[in-house]
């Protein structure tokens, strides 16, 4: 074979992936998205909003290569089992999801397609995956958090109120984890010398029950448990702390922005935006079970001085200066 043939052998052979990868993503794909909350809720469509912008990067343009299916859940279990069940009998090629009882559900209905979660707290404890190194099956994805961050919420909460005394974790036990985040606070709670109890919370009405019981001794805090309850009703977790004088610790931005006294935790909207690249290896041949399930790697602390002023409260100017954020 003669040199100039040889090297326009190598050279075709050397476009060949390159070529073979675009074609692959020239058929279009689906995606089905079981959101965590109802479609008007701001968060979620930011978080959604970042995920499609990551995917477009990656080469996968709506109306082109790709489209969605959203099944909007409202935070409704019962209503998440229902959308699982429609989601697999239409068959998409991929399902994204940032909920515990959502990925629950669909892991119920198929062991083939596969399943991207952006968000679950406990994975393993949930029945997810076995391992996050080595997920198997069919689902993997992005946790929230660990269950030790407890700890820098109630550090966080003794800085804003030093002389807090008796601190309520707002959580349903029935969620599997929040038993497990009781439990690291009761061990790093002497430490701060402060009470812990669970504020068993199901629904809204029990929120305002809770918390009203709770408030009616002094030197009471809240902490929240990351769980879709009381991302949905979180609200009423405001009116209420603002009505005791209750000062409160939350695991996400958003409870920030929305009015919550301070919050820290991973980056919700940057959760989805990683999720993207998983959802783009998986749709280009990847395995989920070869994927590992990934901590986040982009923490926040938002402090909202506009609810700390409502609440008498004198946020230390050490603790401004260490916040990724202050919202005025």
């Amino acid at each position: 074979m003669k040199r100039r043939e040889f090297m326009a052998l190598l050279g075709g052979a050397a476009t060949w992936p390159l070529a073979a990868r675009a074609q692959q993503i020239d058929r279009t794909r689906r995606i089905g998205i079981i959101p965590p909350t109802r479609e008007n809720d701001p968060e979620t469509r930011a978080r959604l909003a970042a995920f499609r912008e990551a995917l477009a990067q990656l080469g996968w343009e709506e109306g082109r290569n790709i489209r969605f299916d959203y099944r909007w859940s409202g935070g409704d279990a019962e209503l998440m089992k229902v959308h699982a069940k429609e989601l697999v009998a239409s068959a998409p090629d991929l399902i994204l999801t940032g909920i515990t009882p959502a990925v629950q559900a669909l892991k119920r209905e198929t062991r083939s397609i596969p399943i991207v979660f952006a968000n679950v707290a406990d994975p393993i404890g949930s029945g997810l995956v076995p391992s996050l190194a080595k997920p198997g099956g069919n689902v993997t994805g992005f946790t929230a958090v660990e269950y030790d961050i407890v700890g820098k919420w109630l550090e966080l909460l003794k800085e804003l109120a030093p002389d807090t005394e008796r601190v309520a974790l707002i959580g349903n036990s029935q969620d599997g984890f929040a038993e497990k985040f009781l439990r690291s606070l009761q061990e790093i709670a002497p430490s701060f010398g402060v009470r812990p109890i669970l504020a068993e919370v199901r629904n809204a009405a029990d929120i305002e029950r809770s918390v009203d019981a709770f408030a009616g001794q002094p030197k009471g805090g809240l902490l929240t448990v990351p769980a879709f309850t009381a991302t949905i009703h979180r609200a009423i977790i405001f009116r209420v702390a603002a009505l005791h004088r209750l000062p409160a610790v939350y695991p996400f931005r958003f409870y920030a922005a929305d009015g919550g006294l301070a919050s820290y935790g991973p980056d919700q909207v940057e959760q989805y935006r990683r999720a993207a690249d998983y959802v783009d290896r998986i749709l280009r041949g990847a395995k989920p079970a070869d994927l590992p399930v990934q901590a986040p790697t982009k923490f926040d602390l938002v402090i909202n001085l506009k609810t700390a002023k409502a609440l008498g409260l004198d946020v230390p100017p050490t603790l401004l200066a260490r916040a990724d954020e202050v919202i005025e």
